[in-house]
């Protein structure tokens, strides 16, 4: 609920209504909760643990779309919002409790609670700006540019999560994310 109230004020009424929603599991790590070709029918709020989104090119090469830890929201989203069969894998990194909430019941919850409505464009909105700053980053700096802003930007979840999928994620093999930190190490 913190996260919520960070956006839009709740009252107790409110709290119960979202409350009545949502859908805690626990979720052992290499376990999936997104996968190609099935409709994504929730979206996930991580209250502990660590995941990734990627997908598989035709060559059989993963590329890592999105980390969520603590306090982020993962899904396929494009599946999710459409209704249709997703792309992507949602794969738990590591042992982690999760919260669902079904396609169906935020639209209905959207519907009926103006504050819903705002804060879940609020985040959309957020999400949107951070995929945009992440292209253009993509397309603009260099591999090792791109390693050090997520560093800075992220210093827990490069320790987290394997150097597979962070060189995935910052588009290079693991081999070359070694020798970058290798030569950070020696500049020291």
């Amino acid at each position: 609920m913190n996260n919520i109230r960070r956006y839009v004020p709740l009252n107790s009424e409110d709290e119960n209504q979202f409350i009545s929603i949502v859908r805690t599991t626990n979720v052992k790590r290499r376990q999936f909760i997104v996968q190609p070709n099935f409709v994504c029918s929730y979206q996930t709020y991580v209250l502990k643990g660590a995941f990734r989104s990627y997908f598989v090119n035709d060559e059989g090469v993963d590329h890592t779309i999105q980390f969520a830890i603590e306090d982020w929201f993962i899904s396929d989203f494009n599946s999710y919002i459409s209704q249709t069969p997703a792309s992507l894998f949602v794969e738990a990194l590591e042992d982690s409790i999760i919260q669902q909430i079904s396609y169906d019941d935020v639209e209905k919850l959207c519907t009926e609670n103006q504050k819903f409505e705002r804060f879940f464009r609020l985040v959309a909105q957020k999400s949107f700006a951070f995929a945009q700053r992440r292209v253009l980053s993509n397309l603009g700096k260099t591999a090792e540019e791109r390693y050090l802003e997520f560093k800075s930007l992220y210093p827990s979840i490069a320790q987290r999560v394997p150097q597979y999928a962070l060189a995935s994620y910052l588009g290079m093999s693991a081999e070359f994310l070694s020798k970058i930190r290798k030569r950070l190490v020696s500049k020291s």
